[in-house]
């Protein structure tokens, strides 16, 4: 008598094959790698513009780890993209506050702090005009609390 070989349940099977590589955090031929401040950073040009993927640590805190690195106050760049792992909040300097879990659109304006929540790394896809993201994407050049 013939035996079929042994399988592991299909749920087994599934869960091995996402753990070898995971797709948000591997490397992405020809972008421009870098780490800025425990920050992965992958850079690709896309016209006039740059699509960034940000893999952010946890226990990352824009004012612990690269206030000194870049010697303003608050994050100055404004962030447009698509959050696609984690879970991150953040405070204006006039209190206001944000909060992204994945999925999710994000839209954050310069004058911003923020952190990363939780025991895992948050990914953050974004486009970028460099130091004209905010005018591009037409956001204020810094983030204006509005009273009703």
């Amino acid at each position: 008598m013939r035996r079929k070989p042994l399988r592991k349940p299909a749920r087994q099977r599934k869960k091995s094959r996402t753990t070898v590589g995971d797709p948000l955090t591997a490397p992405i031929k020809s972008a421009d790698r870098r780490t800025i401040a425990g920050i992965g950073v992958d850079i690709m040009r896309a016209g006039s513009g740059r699509i960034k993927r940000l893999v952010y640590p946890p226990g990352f805190r824009w004012s612990t780890h690269l206030k000194p690195v870049v010697g303003t106050a608050l994050c100055m760049h404004a962030h447009v993209g698509l959050f696609v792992r984690g879970h991150v909040r953040g405070e204006y300097a006039d209190g206001c506050t944000f909060e992204f879990v994945a999925p999710q659109a994000v839209v954050v304006e310069p004058g911003h702090d923020a952190w990363v929540v939780g025991a895992g790394p948050a990914v953050l896809i974004q486009f970028d005009a460099q130091d004209e993201t905010a005018r591009h994407f037409g956001l204020s050049q810094e983030h204006r609390h509005l009273h009703a």
